[in-house]
């Protein structure tokens, strides 16, 4: 198919080449100017953030620096039509542009009406000499490095070719001394690309730009010729600890404007706006008693914050990381990065708090103490900590024992724990009480000793008639001596003694040999029958309704 913007032509002789063809049509297609350059109408087809692409009814398209706009405070969108001189080919094979509206003096008059208007004036930059550039602005005129807008040498180098916008700031017609400045148009120009960008950002915009450059505290991004600061907490709902970790200079983002200072040129921009806020969702996914995975971010003097995802953080208390282990601080358990596996405690939407337990993922060691350590069996420990009123061993994990001072020794009375135990020793004990609500367990050092109770208990069955004298008598309760150092307790109430039963208390005592009389002399002989009869020094009989050798208990009922 012919394209009528390039019709084929009518005859071809062998010795017409390519190029010949292509300067017809760019001549068929372009408009004669005063300074003799081609003037074209242009397209725009594409806005980068340093230039612009445009149609130029050639195959192959032009490109024009963005700057050539933002000194005029145009803005150029795809589909605006822009007319502009072809100053030739680029290294790339696109026709480098130029604007048509800055004009090249022609003359020493025009030199000296745009000195004196101070306008700007275009150029072409001829080469790098001593100290500046050479460049044409109808005559050959010197521009100081300094005034070029650039910095190094190597930059310098990449002018040369190019037309510039400039200013001439010193002009000597008798001299033909001609100076120009490129660095003052091009600063006039950002502060009205600035001023002009500023009149139409609005906070609440969604807008595209390149970051800059990287600090420790955010990243500054170029939005369309004005800087806006993008912190380092407005990056990503996730924690990061610095913008390096995720951004990278030259990277193209997508932002919201978050808000604008227009006396101090501030705008504060966000990334993770633009994302949903997962605390709106946290409700729904997180519930008290399930088990989360997350990651150590930080620790504090008073616990862990672990992230379970990004934007969601949950505290773990140093209370709630280990059921008996003291921990002085959180990195004793967990370091940063540490990934660990957690209880959920409470979760308050409101406030964006979710409380972690460390300790609860691993089990409650208390759950089945009883059937670990029942009472009546031997444990051994090490001794952990020792107070004035006993001492504490560690049995398992999360599980300690308490040995109260006065069950530590059967031989001698102890005015500190530390007169029998050191920190560290390892001890054998026995079980006497377990309270699974308050988390205690009661053990006994002395217990240990075997004793005439023990022998006594191990002699005797639940059921066996016994007899003993009262030696204490306490509210509805009373103690009965059996033996040499074997006590065994009567609860009064719930015996009443039977006429029938005084016989038989009478036989038991003269059973008891010549021992029990010297030793109980002017005891009654079990002739009273209420409770107000009940004395200390009396002897009864008795039967052994419980043996508990565990806790060296012997409980009576009156025969």
């Amino acid at each position: 198919m012919s394209n009528p913007n390039f019709p084929e032509p009518q005859s071809t002789p062998e010795q017409e080449s390519f190029s010949d063809i292509l300067s017809q049509y760019e001549q068929r297609h372009s408009l004669a100017t005063e300074d003799g350059g081609k003037q074209l109408i242009g397209t725009v087809i594409a806005v980068s953030s340093d230039s612009v692409v445009l149609d130029i009814g050639y195959k192959i398209e032009g490109i024009l620096p963005l700057t050539a706009f933002q000194g005029t405070g145009e803005t150029v969108k795809p589909g605006d039509k822009v007319p502009v001189n072809i100053k030739g080919r680029g290294p790339e094979g696109y026709y480098d542009l130029s604007r048509g509206k800055i004009r090249r003096p022609t003359d020493w008059a025009s030199l000296e009406k745009a000195f004196a208007d101070k306008t700007t004036i275009a150029g072409t930059v001829m080469a790098v000499v001593k100290g500046g550039l050479s460049v044409d602005v109808g005559v050959r005129a010197f521009m100081p490095a300094s005034r070029s807008g650039v910095r190094e040498e190597a930059e310098m180098e990449k002018l040369v070719g190019q037309e510039i916008r400039c200013r001439i700031i010193k002009l000597d017609v008798t001299d033909e001394d001609v100076v120009v400045d490129r660095r003052a148009v091009a600063e006039e120009e950002e502060r009205a690309v600035k001023d002009r960008r500023y009149t139409e950002i609005k906070e609440g915009d969604s807008v595209s730009g390149v970051v800059r450059s990287l600090t420790d505290y955010g990243a500054f991004v170029d939005i369309g010729g004005v800087d806006g600061l993008l912190h380092v907490g407005d990056i990503s709902w996730g924690r990061i600890n610095k913008p390096a970790d995720v951004l990278s200079s030259g990277q193209q983002i997508d932002a919201i404007v978050l808000k604008i200072d227009p006396e101090k040129k501030r705008i504060s921009l966000g990334m993770k706006q633009l994302q949903p806020q997962p605390w709106d969702t946290a409700a729904e996914k997180y519930k008290v008693g399930e088990r989360v995975r997350g990651t150590v971010t930080r620790l504090m003097d008073f616990g862990a914050f672990v992230e379970v995802e990004p934007g969601i953080e949950g505290l773990i208390h140093i209370s709630e990381m280990s059921w008996g282990k003291k921990i002085r601080t959180p990195s004793d358990v967990v370091k940063p990065g540490d990934t660990v596996e957690a209880v959920i405690l409470g979760v308050n939407i409101a406030e964006h708090r979710l409380s972690l337990g460390l300790k609860q993922a691993l089990g409650d060691p208390w759950a089945d103490v009883a059937q670990r350590f029942p009472v009546g069996s031997v444990v051994e420990g090490k001794v952990t900590s020792l107070m004035k009123f006993g001492a504490f061993v560690h049995l398992a994990d999360g599980i300690e024992g308490m040995i109260h001072i006065s069950d530590i020794s059967a031989e001698k009375r102890l005015d500190h724990p530390h007169d029998a135990l050191k920190m560290g020793q390892p001890v054998k004990a026995q079980v006497l009480e377990i309270d699974k609500e308050k988390r205690r367990l009661r053990l006994g050092i002395k217990q240990m000793v075997p004793s005439s109770l023990d022998e006594y208990i191990a002699e005797r069955q639940e059921g066996d008639a016994v007899t003993g004298r009262i030696v204490e008598v306490s509210g509805n309760y009373a103690q009965v001596e059996l033996g040499q150092g074997v006590l065994g307790t009567w609860r009064i109430e719930t015996t009443p003694l039977r006429p029938e039963q005084q016989g038989a208390a009478k036989a038991d005592l003269s059973s008891l040999g010549s021992m029990l009389q010297a030793r109980w002399k002017g005891g009654a002989t079990g002739s009273a029958s209420k409770k107000q009869d009940i004395s200390v020094g009396q002897i009864r009989s008795f039967r052994i309704t419980k043996l508990d050798w565990a806790a060296k208990k012997i409980e009576l009922e009156l025969v």
